[in-house]
């Protein structure tokens, strides 16, 4: 079967709605409940913790089965700055699915960053962008092998999180999250309360406030 180009829907939303979002860490959206779509913390920054660029962006999606890596350089060919490249590769550890040349494409493109529920190859040069951020699962030398089958801009599968093209997908140190449009649109408001109360603690903490009275705990009860 040859390589399978979906049209995405039409993203609902606005430029406004999605920037709201780029003050809030991974931690903040993780905490907003369980219906936000962690990703495997196994899928990790290549760049070690203070060192990795904030990867920012909605989806682009690719699902391969390796060692064929046709739909990757298909969507290469249309994904547009701004965008990230989502790849399901079924956290393959064996071949490497993107390397420093596709990647670089991408980032001269303007595009927002890479995740690879797989693996990467070429990781020195990866890793020293600091404008376009990586988060895969392996790293290895060897390359992909074949270029004619996959899906583009369909619902995947990543580290057990469906991500739909489209989906907001944030990352940073500690780790992925993705974002669905309606997500996105209802929940900002909780974000910005979350962020607020976390202010005011580390506020308080520097008042001299007990962290029991700042978090509100019940009084030890002694033996």
């Amino acid at each position: 079967m040859p390589v399978i180009l979906h049209t995405p829907p039409s993203s609902s939303l606005t430029s406004v709605e999605i920037d709201r979002w780029r003050h809030v860490p991974v931690t903040v959206a993780v905490d907003l409940g369980p219906d936000t779509q962690q990703i495997d913390p196994a899928i990790r920054p290549l760049c070690p913790a203070g060192q990795q660029p904030r990867l920012f962006g909605q989806a682009v999606t690719v699902r391969i089965t390796t060692p064929d890596f046709g739909a990757v350089l298909h969507a290469i060919d249309i994904i547009k700055s701004g965008q990230i490249l989502v790849i399901a590769a079924a956290g393959d550890r064996d071949t490497a699915v993107i390397g420093d040349i596709l990647a670089g494409h991408l980032r001269r493109k303007g595009v927002a960053g890479l995740v690879v529920d797989g693996a990467v190859r070429d990781a020195g040069a990866l890793a020293s962008w600091t404008d376009f951020p990586v988060f895969c699962r392996w790293i290895t030398p060897r390359g992909p092998v074949g270029a004619n089958h996959g899906v583009i801009n369909q619902p995947v599968e990543i580290g057990g999180c469906q991500i739909s093209p489209g989906d907001l997908v944030i990352g940073d140190d500690d780790g992925l999250v993705a974002l669905s449009p309606i997500f996105v649109r209802t929940r900002i408001r909780d974000a910005d309360a979350k962020l607020s109360l976390e202010n005011a603690r580390i506020k308080d903490l520097e008042a001299g406030k007990l962290v029991a009275e700042v978090f509100g705990l019940s009084p030890l009860v002694g033996d």
